[in-house]
């Protein structure tokens, strides 16, 4: 065999095989994605069936704070609505209502002794809490994963790859102003 072409042959290989090296990372990186999306998605849903049962014990002990009741509920079909149809933006504005309604709950709840006082408020808090700080947690790594692959998308040579095999940029799960802001303690009491 002539040496040009086992050049050829040798390098043309070479190429084959980072090429599939890249199609391997990209893989991975798309699945990371998957992944902690899942993990979100598991922690939302347990969040999901807690918040009814909240809301049933506040409503015991709470009779006049029905709007506070009625805006968590609305936030939590929201929530799910965004989670089962994967829109990620949606989810993010809907979190922002979520978690706003939860602090306005956890607030006038402080107006109510008797229901700070129940085991079951206390469980329901502790837990939901938990939950909130799980799903931050997993948000992080969620943008972590997605911005891992929207780079390695749009680097060189791995676009080549990328476009060629129909991978796609991820959304990160961004939240509105809102959210970002300090809490108004003050206005929450009022």
């Amino acid at each position: 065999m002539d040496p040009f072409w086992l050049i050829v042959l040798v390098l043309l290989t070479l190429v084959i095989l980072y090429g599939i090296f890249i199609y391997n990372n990209l893989v991975r990186l798309k699945h990371n994605v998957s992944r902690a999306w899942s993990n979100i998605d598991v922690l939302l849903k347990q969040r999901h069936d807690e918040l009814p049962k909240l809301v049933e014990t506040c409503k015991q002990h709470m009779e006049f704070e029905q709007q506070t009741l009625e805006r968590v509920m609305q936030a939590r079909a929201a929530v799910s609505e965004a989670r089962e149809s994967g829109n990620v933006k949606a989810l993010g504005q809907a979190e922002t209502q979520m978690r706003f309604g939860l602090g306005n709950l956890f607030a006038v709840a402080e107006a109510y002794p008797e229901l700070r006082a129940s085991e079951s408020f206390q469980h329901l808090h502790s837990r939901i809490s938990s939950l909130e700080s799980g799903i931050a947690d997993r948000r992080e790594f969620y943008n972590d994963s997605v911005n891992h692959l929207n780079i390695r998308i749009e680097q060189f040579p791995d676009i080549i790859v990328a476009k060629r095999l129909g991978f796609t940029a991820a959304t990160l799960l961004e939240f509105e102003e809102a959210e970002l802001k300090d809490v108004n303690m003050k206005q929450l009491f009022s």
